[in-house]
């Protein structure tokens, strides 16, 4: 194709087009034409950008490794420029990039670029503006990513921290209609014995030994050693001995039972026995039910804090003692799971910071969960708040191995991270620092071996 030829091309091509031809034939005196057919790679990840891409006819595509195998981030057509572009720090190629059909293109190398932006203003324009539209694409792209793998972890989470309680009302409904029965007969059978007003005082007595609190959470071992003695005081009485598991599980005592055993005749003790240990059964029952379900509206209410899914994402005054709260509540099973001890602290007079809730929770989540990555099993985070001076800081600290000296310079780097393939994408951090930007703060981190620090500062209201 002879340079007049392309020249024309290039007046035709949708970015470009509108510069003086004196600058297109430029760029066709300094390019190279190049072809690729389908499925042919153009760049891969971690090589050198060496040119600025004009596309003349077909498709590029930017594939990208974000855990879970390569995906489309970015796709070029004909009039699109792609590539290395004038004052743009990109170095090395984020992703792979492919033809996604037969594609042609101008290659304008890297040492060319100075001279493009001092002889061809126009195109240097048009150029700049493209990559600031790029760098917006990916930082959106970038963050509702960063989202929906936070979502994942997030859902995970709580769909095992929701499990337990859920299962304990299932199994407490099933268990609670046979409980019914059972009071519903041992009270006909109580009405049957026919106590007089002195007897009927003691069988209160030992229903409300029953119904006493328990505030000694027993072993398994002391819980089974209970029941067997129960058992066996009800055998040698020749009472029903079925009884023994629901008195065990109550606060009476074997005196308190001798006790109803001198009060009340021998015939009635099964019935005032099966009476008091069946109201008793219920009343665990429904205790068990609303302790379940208080956990779970807890943990609603703290994903629902974590989220702000009812509030408009707008800069407004954020008390940091819930949103930090929130956010250790909703990745507590992770922490659990490692058995790591996560403590918060936060000073009783830290005042509200000017910022958006939401993005404040987005950074103490990808901080804290780091953290938990980073410590061994059994090991602690601690979250920590306070004001100093015209600041609000908060720490997010832990006891791990601590960040290798050669790479603390790369940790905020996009798609920089240490973690085995599929379990991150380096994009945590570089969130991070985007987010507390963008709440007027800054980042900072110290670490060595078994503490690393991770220190947000965000400006008080009253600073100046």
């Amino acid at each position: 194709m002879t340079t007049p030829d392309l020249v024309d091309r290039l007046a035709q091509h949708k970015t470009l087009g509108c510069a003086p031809r004196a600058e297109l034939e430029w760029l066709a005196a300094h390019g190279t034409l190049r072809t690729l057919q389908t499925g042919e790679f153009l760049s891969f990840k971690g090589a050198q950008v060496e040119n600025l891409y004009v596309i003349l006819s077909g498709r590029l595509a930017l594939f990208v490794d974000r855990g879970a195998g390569l995906n489309k981030v970015m796709e070029w057509r004909a009039g699109d420029v792609a590539g290395l572009l004038p004052f743009s720090r990109l170095s090395t190629a984020p992703g792979n990039s492919s033809a996604l059909e037969p594609l042609e293109i101008l290659a304008i190398p890297r040492p060319h670029l100075r001279a493009l932006t001092q002889e061809c203003f126009e195109v240097t324009s048009i150029l700049v503006h493209t990559m600031i539209d790029r760098a917006r694409l990916f930082t959106s792209s970038d963050l509702q990513n960063e989202k929906m793998i936070s979502l994942g972890k997030l859902s995970a989470g709580l769909a095992h921290e929701l499990n337990n309680p859920a299962s304990a009302i299932e199994r407490c409904a099933a268990i609670l209609h046979d409980r019914i029965q059972q009071s519903d007969e041992a009270t006909r059978a109580l009405a049957a014995a026919a106590l007089t007003s002195d007897q009927l005082a003691a069988v209160e007595q030992i229903r409300a030994a029953c119904l006493k609190h328990n505030p000694v959470v027993a072993t398994p071992l002391e819980q089974s050693d209970r029941e067997e003695a129960i058992f066996d005081w009800l055998a040698r009485r020749g009472l029903d001995t079925a009884n023994a598991p629901m008195l065990a599980d109550t606060e009476v005592r074997l005196h308190e039972l001798d006790a109803l055993a001198g009060a009340v005749p021998p015939t009635a003790l099964n019935p005032v026995l099966r009476w008091a240990a069946a109201g008793c059964a219920l009343r665990n029952l429904a205790a068990m039910i609303h302790d379940s379900s208080a956990r779970i509206s807890g943990l609603v209410k703290a994903v629902k804090g974590f989220t702000h899914m009812d509030q408009a994402n707008v800069a407004e005054p954020v008390d940091l003692r819930p949103s930090l709260r929130d956010t250790v509540a909703v990745l507590n099973a992770k922490a659990r799971d490692k058995s790591i001890t996560v403590s918060l602290a936060v000073d009783p007079g830290l005042p509200r910071v000017r910022a958006f809730a939401s993005e404040l929770n987005q950074v103490w989540s990808n901080l804290i969960d780091n953290a938990l990555d980073a410590v061994p099993h059994a090991g602690g985070v601690q979250v920590l708040a306070d004001r100093e001076d015209h600041k609000v800081i908060v720490r997010i600290v832990d006891n791990g191995p601590g960040i290798a000296p050669e790479i603390r310079d790369r940790i905020f780097d996009p798609f920089f991270t240490t973690k085995p393939q599929g379990q991150g994408i380096g994009l945590g951090l570089d969130i991070v620092r985007r987010l507390v930007r963008h709440n007027d703060g800054v980042v900072e981190f110290d670490s060595q071996p078994g503490r690393t620090e991770f220190r947000v500062k965000l400006p008080a209201p009253d600073a100046t």
